[in-house]
């Protein structure tokens, strides 16, 4: 007979593993549905461990989704090698395959913070500026493009339309296959920025 030992984990793993759980519940439910009494069932603990760790609902759902933000900025880095539209192109496929891949939660994430949650809409902001500025940032730029107030502008807006094409695209795709919504979301992006700079010239 195998004797089975339990592995004793120190409070950051804990908690990591917990994070881990809830995100993982993220990619299938919204923000509201995934509650305390939720994770403490699939992690087999008890709710007050949870707020142990936690402190109450609102800070769990937060941490929750400053992991999932996290885990969105890292999966859509573009590569480091290839020419700039293709390095381009690489991220923003990897961009629509997280929201895919976990479409309840983002969905829920985006109406959280325009719903006027100041954490959520923090680290929602954070989000869209990382994505926003690693287009300027030397080490993984995506295209070389003038860094001006109005370039700035116009490419946080296209970061939003690109959202809302995918959150579309994801409640209906009308025909659209997954590489069309690629190239539209790739494509756009260095049309807008030419656009601009010749509305500059």
């Amino acid at each position: 007979m195998t004797a089975h030992t339990r592995v004793r984990l120190s409070p950051d793993e804990r908690r990591a593993q917990l994070l881990d759980l809830g995100v993982t519940l993220l990619a299938t439910r919204s923000l509201d549905e995934i509650s305390i009494d939720v994770l403490a069932e699939e992690a087999g603990i008890s709710r007050g461990l949870l707020y142990h760790y936690f402190g109450n609902k609102h800070a769990f759902h937060e941490a929750v989704v400053r992991r999932a933000a996290d885990d969105l900025i890292a999966q859509t880095a573009p590569p480091t090698e290839g020419d700039p539209l293709e390095r381009l192109q690489a991220s923003m496929e990897a961009y629509v395959d997280y929201v895919v891949t976990n479409y309840a939660g983002y969905r829920s994430l985006v109406k959280a913070a325009a719903g006027g949650h100041e954490g959520l809409r923090a680290i929602y902001d954070e989000v869209q500026g990382v994505l926003v500025e690693r287009i300027f940032a030397e080490d993984e730029g995506t295209l070389t493009v003038p860094d001006t107030p109005a370039v700035r502008l116009v490419l946080r807006g296209w970061s939003t339309m690109v959202e809302e094409l995918v959150l579309v695209w994801c409640e209906d795709a009308s025909g659209v296959t997954r590489e069309e919504l690629h190239r539209m979301v790739t494509d756009s992006m260095p049309a807008l920025v030419a656009i601009t700079l010749g509305a500059g010239a």
